[in-house]
């Protein structure tokens, strides 16, 4: 059991319609893109006219191009959620952070971010790609309380059009960059009380989902959407088995926001009933790692007390987890 204190989230501002994607003449339209996935808009770090002019067709000079780094999103998710918790960033005793397309992996990208927010702590990263906040609280769930600081600080920081081929319509209709961040206390409590977790991988399916280093994203669509929807209901019917009698209309979902349409299946044969359903993915597009937990902080204020959260999110590894979370005063 663990508590949050505090939530942020942040999306760069240029915005990637489904106009400008039809622009780009790679075969598609803007009732195909709403047919196939959903999505009306999305954001990126990269300039537009450098989309329009390369298609990002090398993914090593997108980072150069970059309007923001990794460290600089992430620390701006990361003073909205210390903020929010009323602390300051000195608090914090521990960073951890994810990411599906980390800038670099030596050093750990939870040092970028904690140096870009001042903080003297152990920094450290925990990725399970589009899964990595199930992992994360998985892994802080299963830890001795005594053993850690009061406050520790969670990122999950996605900005992958920088490894998005513009030329593939299929994958450019999806990805959005969006990064969020938690404050979490394993001990000092708060409003959101992080009451389960659970995570898994199948690791012989470690190649249909793919961000290769300096390469374009790349995945087995039809099979790892089937994938994701089996295994987001199973968490669902899991969670659902630990938190039990509870009013159909307290319990909220927040899916793996991959595309909108995957969540509509989910909602329909799980059973959500389209009130009890927060979602962003029509407007961000798949920001990873960042989508459920953006929506987590987006919606916060909306959740009453006596409401449960049930999150549900699936990931490259293939890797699938979720949380429940009980609304207090």
């Amino acid at each position: 059991m663990s508590y949050l204190h505090g939530l942020g989230h942040f999306h760069p501002e240029n915005v990637i319609d489904n106009a400008f994607l039809c622009d780009l003449d790679i075969g598609t339209d803007a009732a195909w893109i709403m047919e196939r996935v959903g999505i009306e808009t999305r954001r990126t770090v990269l300039p537009l006219d450098y989309i329009q002019s390369t298609r990002n067709a090398d993914p090593r000079q997108a980072i150069e191009a970059s309007l923001y780094s990794n460290a600089q999103t992430g620390a701006l998710a990361a003073r909205q959620a210390i903020s929010a918790a009323g602390i300051s960033a000195t608090d914090i005793g521990l960073v951890i952070s994810a990411s599906c397309t980390p800038q670099s992996s030596c050093p750990a990208e939870a040092c970028t971010i904690a140096a870009e927010l001042g903080i003297e702590a152990p920094a450290l990263d925990l990725n399970s790609a589009c899964s990595s906040l199930a992992a994360q609280l998985h892994f802080l769930d299963s830890m001795r309380p005594e053993r850690l600081p009061d406050f520790i600080l969670l990122l999950q920081v996605e900005n992958s059009t920088r490894a998005i081929d513009y030329n593939d319509r299929s994958s450019c209709v999806l990805w959005g960059d969006g990064s969020s961040a938690q404050v979490l206390s394993p001990r000092l409590p708060s409003r959101l009380k992080l009451t389960h977790s659970q995570f898994f991988s199948e690791p012989q399916s470690c190649d249909k989902v793919r961000f290769v280093n300096a390469g374009h994203f790349c995945q087995e669509g039809r099979t790892v959407q089937t994938f994701a929807i089996k295994r987001s209901l199973a968490v669902l019917a899991s969670l659902r088995e630990q938190v039990g009698a509870v009013p159909a209309q307290a319990l909220k979902f927040i899916g793996h926001q991959a595309n909108r349409g995957m969540l509509d299946s989910i909602c329909r044969l799980g059973g959500i009933a389209a009130e009890n359903h927060f979602f962003n993915v029509d407007q961000f597009g798949n920001c990873g790692a960042a989508g459920a937990a953006a929506v987590l902080s987006q919606h916060q204020q909306q959740f009453q007390p006596g409401d449960v959260l049930a999150i549900a999110v699936v990931g490259a590894g293939l890797s699938w987890g979720g949380m429940l979370i009980e609304v207090g005063r």
